[in-house]
């Protein structure tokens, strides 16, 4: 989702979609990930330390590729005991859960079900409309694509760790939203009391909106929630036992899992357990290190889609969040210092932020933090992690 964004000094700002990274690589079917002792590079284990020094609780870096399972930790997961961050530890994943539905979605595309380029009107009649929104000029692929002009029915973050929003918008890091249970023709009925950002397929723009009506697009094709589908189509496949949506009114994180903190205007506040129906389809998944290279190494690996599909998913406009990044259906890709090739997505939100990639050897990285940055030596220090690991720190 997309509590997260940049601003024009380039600071991620508290949220739920912040992009990330991947490329291709196969799986293993085998669920057990034991950490393969190894030395860290020196470079890698400083850079951890700066995300602490930089005003983080923990950081964890999960590596898996050519050089085996890897977990790297530094400061605590939870600040009352001191307790780190578990090897194989929970946390809320945000936007990466657009990719999951993505990929349920181009799945459908290939059995015939949904078409990429048919207005949303058609599976949906009625649901995209309102204020000058219109679903008839509207393409499964540039919702996919955040090409689609509707509006966000989430506020963006600020500099100090609040949110600011018009209108309709939520704001989910308030105590009133945080506890508050939606549905998801709620969120978008929010956003069709805007008017729209601008002409259907005239630029990208970042848009939870795109992914709650997605999430509909699942459940009218199939008859079944998108979380079931997500579970039918992928978790079960690849045996990903740590990977779920939370259940209806499950507001609290399975075990292993650290803490979540938000810091709001110099306050750190204790965000692990909350309603995250508000982020549904757009950003509501828990899951693992591990598990989520898994995912992108299975998906790029040509495991979950058809080739035709994944080229699609592929195909990139300019990312309005990150300058020289492309946004595909579902996917990033972003240059990095080292030059190799990565896609992915990543994410971000209350609690939370989750970067993650794949580069082109086959090296699948994955960064959480128990917190969202708020500022930019904080957001650089998180960022500087991923990018010694992607290089093969």
């Amino acid at each position: 989702m997309n509590i997260i964004r940049r601003s024009s000094t380039r600071v991620a700002l508290s949220g739920i979609a912040v992009g990330a990274i991947f490329a291709a690589t196969g799986c293993s079917g085998d669920n057990s990930t034991p950490a393969t002792p190894a030395t860290p590079s020196p470079a890698l284990v400083q850079a951890l330390d700066q995300v602490v020094e930089s005003g983080f609780p923990g950081v964890q870096v999960v590596i898996d590729g050519p050089r085996g399972h890897r977990v790297l930790t530094a400061g605590v997961g939870d600040l009352q005991t001191g307790t780190p961050f578990a090897a194989d530890a929970q946390v809320r994943i945000g936007s990466n859960t657009k990719t999951f539905v993505t990929t349920v979605l181009l799945q459908l595309v290939a059995e015939g079900e949904v078409q990429l380029d048919a207005p949303i009107e058609r599976y949906l009649p009625g649901v995209v409309q309102g204020t000058g929104n219109d679903g008839n000029r509207i393409t499964v692929r540039q919702l996919m694509q955040h090409t689609s002009g509707i509006p966000d029915y989430l506020g963006h973050g600020t500099a100090d760790g609040g949110m600011a929003g018009e209108g309709t918008q939520l704001d989910p890091t308030s105590e009133a939203i945080r506890w508050q249970r939606f549905e998801p023709a709620d969120l978008v009925r929010r956003a069709m009391a805007m008017p729209p950002n601008y002409e259907p397929g005239a630029r990208a723009e970042y848009t939870n909106t795109n992914y709650i009506v997605l999430g509909m697009l699942i459940e009218k094709v199939t008859g079944r929630s998108p979380a079931a589908e997500i579970t039918r189509r992928i978790i079960e496949p690849l045996g990903l036992r740590a990977t779920y949506f939370p259940a209806p009114g499950e507001t609290g994180i399975r075990d292993p899992h650290p803490s979540g903190y938000h810091s709001t205007e110099g306050k750190r506040v204790d965000f692990t357990n909350t309603e995250t129906s508000w982020a549904g389809a757009a950003g509501a998944m828990i899951s693992t290190g591990a598990e989520v290279n898994r995912f992108f190494s299975a998906l790029l690996g040509g495991k979950l889609l058809p080739a035709a599909q994944l080229a699609q998913m592929r195909r990139t406009v300019p990312f309005d969040r990150e300058p020289g990044a492309g946004y595909g259906l579902g996917l990033i890709h972003r240059p990095v210092p080292c030059g190799t090739e990565v896609w992915g997505h990543g994410g971000s939100i209350p609690g939370f932020e989750v970067r993650t990639g794949v580069a082109a050897d086959g090296t699948a990285v994955v960064v959480s933090t128990n917190q969202l940055p708020t500022s930019q030596a904080e957001f650089d220090a998180v960022e500087n992690v991923f990018k010694v690991a992607i290089c093969g720190g």
